[in-house]
Protein backbone atom coordinates (compact mmCIF):
# COMPACT_ATOMS: atom_id res chain seq x y z
CA UNK A 1 0.00 0.00 0.00
CA UNK A 2 2.92 2.03 0.32
CA UNK A 3 3.74 2.06 -2.81
CA UNK A 4 1.29 4.29 -4.38
CA UNK A 5 2.86 7.26 -1.57
CA UNK A 6 6.19 6.27 -2.97
CA UNK A 7 4.86 6.72 -6.59
CA UNK A 8 3.42 9.97 -6.02
CA UNK A 9 6.53 11.35 -4.12
CA UNK A 10 8.55 10.87 -6.82
CA UNK A 11 6.15 12.62 -9.06
CA UNK A 12 6.31 15.60 -6.75
CA UNK A 13 9.90 15.00 -6.64
CA UNK A 14 10.26 14.98 -10.69
CA UNK A 15 8.00 17.98 -10.96
CA UNK A 16 9.71 20.32 -8.19
CA UNK A 17 13.11 19.29 -9.70
CA UNK A 18 12.22 21.10 -12.99
CA UNK A 19 11.44 24.97 -10.51
CA UNK A 20 13.43 27.09 -8.77
CA UNK A 21 12.97 26.30 -4.92
CA UNK A 22 10.56 29.30 -4.60
CA UNK A 23 8.36 28.76 -8.19
CA UNK A 24 6.95 32.46 -9.80
CA UNK A 25 3.41 32.78 -9.89
CA UNK A 26 3.25 31.56 -13.74
CA UNK A 27 5.39 28.55 -12.24
CA UNK A 28 3.36 27.67 -9.74
CA UNK A 29 0.47 27.32 -11.80
CA UNK A 30 2.36 24.88 -14.04
CA UNK A 31 3.53 23.06 -10.92
CA UNK A 32 -0.34 22.59 -9.72
CA UNK A 33 -0.98 21.99 -13.24
CA UNK A 34 0.97 18.64 -13.02
CA UNK A 35 0.96 17.78 -9.05
CA UNK A 36 -2.78 18.47 -8.44
CA UNK A 37 -4.23 15.38 -10.56
CA UNK A 38 -1.28 13.24 -9.53
CA UNK A 39 -2.66 14.07 -5.89
CA UNK A 40 -6.25 13.89 -6.88
CA UNK A 41 -5.09 9.90 -8.19
CA UNK A 42 -3.99 9.32 -4.78
CA UNK A 43 -7.33 10.66 -2.74
CA UNK A 44 -9.30 7.71 -5.22
CA UNK A 45 -7.48 5.40 -3.11
CA UNK A 46 -8.40 5.13 0.58
CA UNK A 47 -6.48 1.92 1.62
CA UNK A 48 -2.91 3.46 1.71
CA UNK A 49 -2.49 5.18 4.82
CA UNK A 50 -1.64 2.97 7.76
CA UNK A 51 -2.97 3.72 11.07
CA UNK A 52 0.18 4.72 12.48
CA UNK A 53 -0.57 7.92 10.66
CA UNK A 54 -4.37 8.38 10.71
CA UNK A 55 -3.95 8.58 14.50
CA UNK A 56 -6.53 10.93 16.13
CA UNK A 57 -6.51 13.09 19.38
CA UNK A 58 -9.30 14.51 20.39
CA UNK A 59 -7.62 17.63 21.67
CA UNK A 60 -6.50 18.85 18.57
CA UNK A 61 -5.75 18.17 15.02
CA UNK A 62 -2.89 16.22 14.35
CA UNK A 63 0.20 16.68 11.79
CA UNK A 64 1.64 13.70 10.62
CA UNK A 65 4.98 13.80 8.56
CA UNK A 66 4.54 11.42 5.32
CA UNK A 67 7.44 12.60 3.44
CA UNK A 68 9.75 15.23 4.32
CA UNK A 69 12.44 15.68 1.47
CA UNK A 70 16.08 15.68 2.72
CA UNK A 71 16.83 19.23 0.81
CA UNK A 72 13.35 21.08 2.09
CA UNK A 73 11.65 21.50 -1.13
CA UNK A 74 8.47 19.73 -0.31
CA UNK A 75 6.77 17.69 2.15
CA UNK A 76 3.58 15.89 2.32
CA UNK A 77 1.57 15.22 5.54
CA UNK A 78 -1.96 13.44 6.54
CA UNK A 79 -4.11 16.07 9.06
CA UNK A 80 -6.24 14.21 11.38
CA UNK A 81 -9.13 16.19 12.31
CA UNK A 82 -11.68 15.04 14.90
CA UNK A 83 -15.10 17.04 15.53
CA UNK A 84 -14.83 20.08 16.01
CA UNK A 85 -11.02 20.91 15.67
CA UNK A 86 -9.93 23.58 13.56
CA UNK A 87 -6.61 25.92 12.82
CA UNK A 88 -6.84 29.34 13.67
CA UNK A 89 -6.45 31.67 10.61
CA UNK A 90 -2.83 31.27 9.39
CA UNK A 91 -0.93 31.88 5.91
CA UNK A 92 1.75 29.15 4.62
CA UNK A 93 4.42 31.14 3.20
CA UNK A 94 5.37 28.21 0.71
CA UNK A 95 2.70 26.58 -2.28
CA UNK A 96 0.49 23.93 -1.09
CA UNK A 97 -2.17 21.66 -1.83
CA UNK A 98 -4.68 20.34 0.50
CA UNK A 99 -6.61 17.26 -0.57
CA UNK A 100 -9.34 15.29 1.10
CA UNK A 101 -8.95 11.55 1.61
CA UNK A 102 -11.98 10.62 3.44
CA UNK A 103 -14.47 13.25 5.37
CA UNK A 104 -14.51 16.48 4.55
CA UNK A 105 -12.99 19.99 5.71
CA UNK A 106 -14.31 23.69 5.58
CA UNK A 107 -12.37 26.17 4.38
CA UNK A 108 -12.47 30.22 4.93
CA UNK A 109 -10.28 33.03 3.36
CA UNK A 110 -8.97 35.59 4.93
CA UNK A 111 -7.67 39.16 4.20
CA UNK A 112 -6.81 42.72 5.37
CA UNK A 113 -9.52 44.92 5.05
CA UNK A 114 -8.57 48.43 7.05
CA UNK A 115 -5.15 46.81 8.85
CA UNK A 116 -7.65 44.19 10.09
CA UNK A 117 -7.85 40.43 9.22
CA UNK A 118 -11.48 39.91 8.13
CA UNK A 119 -12.95 36.74 5.85
CA UNK A 120 -13.61 37.32 2.45
CA UNK A 121 -15.83 35.62 0.47
CA UNK A 122 -18.30 32.73 1.26
CA UNK A 123 -16.39 29.63 3.03
CA UNK A 124 -16.08 26.16 0.87
CA UNK A 125 -15.95 22.97 1.11
CA UNK A 126 -13.71 20.24 0.06
CA UNK A 127 -15.11 16.79 -0.13
CA UNK A 128 -13.47 13.45 -0.10
CA UNK A 129 -10.77 13.48 -3.50
CA UNK A 130 -10.81 17.04 -4.10
CA UNK A 131 -7.60 19.39 -3.81
CA UNK A 132 -7.77 22.93 -2.14
CA UNK A 133 -4.09 25.17 -3.50
CA UNK A 134 -2.73 28.01 -1.66
CA UNK A 135 0.03 29.86 -2.35
CA UNK A 136 0.92 33.63 -1.57
CA UNK A 137 0.61 34.73 -4.63
CA UNK A 138 -2.84 33.16 -5.31
CA UNK A 139 -4.44 33.57 -1.28
CA UNK A 140 -2.49 32.19 1.65
CA UNK A 141 -4.47 32.96 4.74
CA UNK A 142 -7.28 30.70 5.95
CA UNK A 143 -8.68 28.94 8.80
CA UNK A 144 -9.48 24.98 7.84
CA UNK A 145 -11.85 23.02 10.63
CA UNK A 146 -13.58 19.41 9.86
CA UNK A 147 -16.77 19.71 8.51
CA UNK A 148 -18.32 16.71 9.74
CA UNK A 149 -19.50 17.17 13.62
CA UNK A 150 -19.69 13.40 14.78
CA UNK A 151 -16.60 12.11 12.16
CA UNK A 152 -13.23 12.20 11.34
CA UNK A 153 -11.46 13.64 8.72
CA UNK A 154 -8.22 13.11 6.99
CA UNK A 155 -6.60 15.18 4.42
CA UNK A 156 -3.36 14.93 2.67
CA UNK A 157 -1.16 18.14 2.33
CA UNK A 158 1.93 18.94 0.09
CA UNK A 159 3.85 22.21 1.03
CA UNK A 160 6.75 23.59 -1.13
CA UNK A 161 9.03 23.69 1.79
CA UNK A 162 9.24 21.00 4.96
CA UNK A 163 6.38 22.54 6.43
CA UNK A 164 6.60 21.62 9.99
CA UNK A 165 9.91 23.73 10.05
CA UNK A 166 8.91 27.01 8.39
CA UNK A 167 8.05 30.19 10.29
CA UNK A 168 4.68 31.12 9.08
CA UNK A 169 1.95 33.75 11.36
CA UNK A 170 -1.41 33.11 12.94
CA UNK A 171 -3.87 36.13 12.31
CA UNK A 172 -6.61 37.42 14.94
CA UNK A 173 -9.63 37.97 13.23
CA UNK A 174 -10.69 41.79 13.52
CA UNK A 175 -7.33 42.73 14.38
CA UNK A 176 -3.90 43.69 12.96
CA UNK A 177 -1.88 41.29 15.06
CA UNK A 178 0.21 38.77 13.47
CA UNK A 179 2.31 36.30 15.46
CA UNK A 180 4.75 34.10 14.11
CA UNK A 181 4.55 29.97 14.86
CA UNK A 182 6.16 26.67 13.48
CA UNK A 183 4.01 23.95 13.81
CA UNK A 184 6.16 21.06 14.00
CA UNK A 185 4.85 17.75 13.33
CA UNK A 186 3.24 14.64 15.61
CA UNK A 187 5.92 12.21 17.56
CA UNK A 188 5.29 9.93 14.74
CA UNK A 189 8.21 9.23 12.44
CA UNK A 190 7.69 10.01 8.94
CA UNK A 191 6.16 7.38 6.56
CA UNK A 192 9.17 7.30 3.91
CA UNK A 193 12.45 7.78 5.26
Amino acid sequence: MVQRLKAFVDQVRAQVSLYPRVPDATQEQALFGSLKPALEALLKQNDWLPESHAKFDPARYQQHPLYRDPEGRFSVVSFVWGPGHATPVHDHTVWGMVGVLRGAELCHHFGLRNGQWEAQGDSHLVHAGEVDLVSPSMGDVHRVSNALPDQITISIHVYGADIGLVKRHVMTPGQAEVREFISGYSDVPPLLG
